[in-house]
Order: C-alpha cells, then sequence, then structure tokens
C-alpha cells in the first residue's frame, strides 16, 4: 500500500524495487498498478511468480509500451534457517528459478536475494565472512549450473547497513543500505502519505 501510494505521487522516471515481506494477494496489483516498478526483490514461491506475472501481463494489456520491458525478480533464499525469515530453502531455489525462467515471460529473472544474520556478521573472524553469504553465492553457481546459465547472468543481492562491506567481498551486486544513506525509517504513523500533501499543505 506504501509503495502504490508514493508511485503515484512521485515521477514515472524513478525505477522502483520492491523489498520485504509481499502477500501473495498483493503481487498482482502490485505489478499491474505500478508501471514503473523495476524489480521485486522477494520472490519465495510459484504462486507469488504467477501472480506477478498475471499482473504484468495485465499491465502490457493496457499499456503497449511495457511489453518490452519485463518486471525484475530476485529469488529469496533462507540461507540462515531462520523460521522468521522468508525464502525459500537453498535446494528449492533452482525449482523457483527454473519455473520463472520458463513460465514467466514477462519476469525477467534477476538473480538470488538473501538477509544474511547479523549476529553471524558480527561474530566473524579476521579472514573470514558470513555463511549466509558464502552459501548464497553457492546456491547461485548452483543454479546457473542447472539451468545452464552463465553465473554473471544472475546477480545477488545481499548485504544491509551493518554487513554490506563483507557482502561485496563475497560478490554481492547489490547492497540494500538505506538506513545508512536515509537514516532510520521512522514509525508506520509517522509515515503514513497525508491527504494535505495534495493539497499543498503543512
Amino acid at each position: 500500500q506504501e509503495l502504490l501510494s508514493k508511485s503515484k505521487l512521485l515521477p514515472r522516471e524513478i525505477r522502483w524495487h520492491f523489498i520485504g515481506a509481499l502477500q501473495t494477494n498483493k503481487c498482482k496489483p502490485l505489478a499491474e498498478q505500478i508501471p514503473n516498478l523495476w524489480c521485486v526483490e522477494s520472490v519465495d514461491a510459484v504462486k507469488k511468480a504467477d501472480q506477478l506475472q498475471k499482473g504484468r501481463e495485465a499491465l502490457c494489456e493496457r499499456e503497449e509500451g511495457y511489453r518490452d520491458s519485463p518486471l525484475r525478480v530476485f529469488v529469496q533464499v533462507n540461507t540462515s534457517g531462520e523460521e522468521e525469515k522468508s525464502g525459500v530453502e537453498p535446494g528449492e531455489a533452482a525449482g523457483l528459478c527454473r519455473h520463472i525462467k520458463e513460465e514467466c515471460p514477462r519476469l525477467k529473472l534477476q538473480g538470488l536475494m538473501t538477509i544474511g544474520a547479523i549476529a553471524r556478521s558480527r561474530g566473524v573472524v579476521e579472514g573470514k565472512e558470513n555463511e549466509d553469504f558464502v552459501t548464497l553465492k553457492e546456491v547461485r553457481d548452483r543454479v546457473a549450473k542447472e539451468l545452464g546459465l552463465d553465473e554473471k547472468e544472475l546477480e545477488l543481492s545481499m548485504g544491509m547497513s551493518e554487513d554490506f562491506e563483507s557482502a561485496i567481498r563475497c560478490g554481492s551486486n547489490e547492497v540494500r543500505i538505506g538506513s545508512t544513506i536515509f537514516g532510520e525509517r521512522p514509525a508506520k504513523k509517522d509515515a503514513q502519505i497525508k491527504d494535505d500533501v495534495d493539497q499543498g499543505k503543512e
């Protein structure tokens, strides 16, 4: 809902990345109603991929200019084994990636994503790296081999404000460091887009 609201207020030139928990029933409207949605980084189920595909297909039928612009997606992998984290098991990543490649023509498999355990980043000794990042790279290499792709065709999205340096050393193509750049997000009640914005009020 927050992204839908912001996308209507801000220029179409923005390339939006969706990061975070994604509910299946939100996938179709997300892909259909935000034409400049560039990438969804948290796909962890076939049903979600299928709904994103349907949404993007509906957008392409409505606006022909997007027919040659597939929606990029990252498959989220739960490399830490933490129950509270989303993501497919490492051994299931190839199956989901294959489904996206073969059954979702309006989506482009951009790569794999993980949220590493911060405790592991803090606990590594010199000369070692967070094992979650190492695992994602290994999963990417296996997926590429199974799908007959060059490893460079699948990007790695891993590393946040507290551990991005380790992630980069492990080969991350994309880090998520919004807190470092913009500061901590305000509470939800303070972050809502107010109706007064449209009226130019303070």
